[in-house]
């Protein structure tokens, strides 16, 4: 583990800047900062869902694993240069995915978010997560970043909304399924 914070505020940051993990200060409002920031705010979003009381044991370890790797990429995007998103761990959400989705029905229509509290909260998580990726993509204007994390992003996404019709099953709630203006 890095430093011990035994002070909480430092006062480091009060001129607008923040301290890399390598050392480095950069202004709080850099790409970098800007796409961890949104992995951290995801992060909070998936705390949110395993908040829920009727959080199924089996989605609940998956959020927290889930968690983890939000943690560790928070991580990366704090280090130049460092990957530790892995191919594997988006294949891991696929496997998850593929399971969760199969006892779904087809999608038809679009969804609205809602249904239920936790289902709403992951929905919510899936909204912040794709701003996730787009803060990462803005970052790859700038500099080179680990294409995995992208990938782990967008495929989160896609879990997250599956998630959310599985809880909104799993509680009770209904889908709401969008009607256009017209139709």
């Amino acid at each position: 583990m890095g430093n011990r914070l035994t002070k909480i505020y430092t006062r480091t940051g009060d001129d607008g800047t923040t301290g890399l993990a390598s050392g480095e200060r950069v202004r709080k409002d850099c790409a970098r900062v800007e796409a961890y920031g949104t992995v951290d705010e995801l992060n909070c979003c998936i705390g949110l869902v395993l908040a829920s009381p009727d959080l199924p044991a089996s989605l609940s370890d998956s959020l927290q694993a889930i968690q983890h790797r939000l943690f560790d990429l928070g991580g990366e995007l704090a280090t130049p240069g460092r990957q530790v998103i892995l191919a594997a761990d988006t294949t891991d959400l696929e496997i998850l995915l593929d399971t969760l989705n199969a006892d779904l029905p087809p999608l038809k229509d679009f969804i609205l978010p809602g249904g239920t509290p936790a289902a709403a909260n992951c929905h919510l998580a899936r909204a912040v997560c794709r701003r996730a990726e787009r803060r990462l993509l803005s970052l790859q204007q700038a500099e080179a970043i680990n294409v995995e994390a992208l990938r782990y992003l967008n495929r989160l996404s896609d879990l997250l909304f599956v998630m959310s019709r599985v809880l909104c099953r799993t509680s009770g709630g209904t889908e709401v399924i969008w009607k256009a203006r017209g139709k």
